[in-house]
């Protein structure tokens, strides 16, 4: 563990994320090093009720925040005199949630008189290769959680053009609905991608969403349909081999959608930024093993170095809000302490909004 007597970075930031169901602090320098990262998982409190309930997801934040950092600070021997800025999650998620983490974001900053940075939720992600691989802009990266499907060009910090986007469903919530209808319960990636292990993918004639139109939109509710005929049109409870080919058919079909739109980004990116080298996958759908083959097949089909995070840094994570904040803070991007929390943050509001 590096210590504060071995200072040899410029930039050490504190980073909070509590935009949906995990609490989470890190501490992150501009080497790209993590000092340490604590995560609190909430699944278990939502379990019950088959996905996040927003009041159980707020205060459950609110519970355990600051014993998180606190622990944070401890375990590397830091004090809040070490660290030069303090960044939250200042959204998009889930409002409650995100609420505590930058009152707690800006509370600190206050009292230790540092620069607060308001992070957006996606940039955090946008960002998380350049702290683990440390890639140059432009690259071309697919966005896919639980709130989430686009497909954007990174052109810089802060600077983002959205090529797609989803129209309907989001896909990592698709995976949950179909979770749930499959009986297999919450959190749904996991769940479906698991079960799909043992899975026949043919047995299913599920539908490729938007295939062969022109464009990187994706949609998910017509495919979130057709799981539920056919959930519908078998014996239930489902055994446990038509719940595996099932996952199985309905992940072979996302995956298939999603080279489709992406192939469709890749032929965009490279018209525009033919500088750029990199596909990048992030969010919690980029732990998605099937997925993540096919992607990077896909690239380097097209040309394309294929990158995506370790599977700790998919999910949400503070490290991820404490880089973003680095990369801000060294351009001088720092906000005052009346920055107001947003459900809704586009990271490119000049794309034309699909859904209101």
């Amino acid at each position: 563990m590096t210590t504060k007597f071995e200072r040899d970075f410029v930039v050490l930031v504190l980073g909070i994320e509590t935009s949906c169901d995990e609490t989470a602090a890190a501490i992150v320098d501009d080497q790209r090093r993590i000092w340490v990262d604590r995560v609190l998982s909430q699944t278990e409190d939502h379990k019950p009720f088959g996905g996040v309930v927003p009041e159980i997801a707020a205060r459950s934040h609110l519970d355990h925040i600051d014993r998180l950092i606190a622990e944070a600070l401890a375990q590397t021997g830091l004090k809040l005199d070490d660290l030069d800025a303090i960044a939250a999650t200042c959204g998009p998620g889930l409002i409650g949630g995100v609420m505590v983490g930058a009152t707690m974001g800006k509370a600190i900053a206050l009292a230790a008189k540092k620069p607060f940075v308001a992070v957006n939720h996606l940039e955090g992600h946008a960002l998380t290769p350049r702290l683990t691989h440390d890639i140059d802009f432009p690259y071309l990266l697919l966005l896919a959680s639980g709130g989430h499907a686009q497909i954007l060009a990174v052109l810089g910090v802060g600077q983002y053009r959205r090529l797609g986007t989803t129209i309907d469903d989001a896909m990592g919530e698709a995976f949950d609905k179909v979770a749930k209808m499959a009986g297999l319960g919450h959190p749904g990636g996991p769940q479906v991608e698991r079960a799909a292990q043992t899975g026949d993918p043919a047995r299913f004639a599920l539908p490729r969403p938007l295939k062969g139109r022109p464009g990187c939109d994706f949609s998910f509710s017509g495919l979130k349909n057709a799981v539920r005929l056919v959930v519908e049109s078998l014996p239930r409870p489902l055994s446990p081999q038509d719940q595996a080919d099932l996952c199985a058919s309905f992940q072979q079909a996302v995956t298939d959608s999603v080279a489709e739109r992406t192939t469709n980004a890749i032929v965009q990116f490279k018209q525009h930024w033919p500088v750029g080298t990199h596909l990048v996958v992030a969010g919690g759908v980029a732990a998605n093993a099937k997925l993540r083959d096919t992607l990077s097949l896909l690239s380097h089909r097209h040309g394309l170095s294929f990158l995506a995070p370790p599977l700790s840094l998919c999910t949400d994570n503070g490290a991820m809000i404490a880089w973003a904040g680095i990369e801000r803070f060294r351009l001088g991007l720092t906000d005052g302490l009346d920055f107001a929390p947003r459900p809704r943050w586009p990271l490119d509001p000049d794309a034309t909004q699909i859904r209101p």
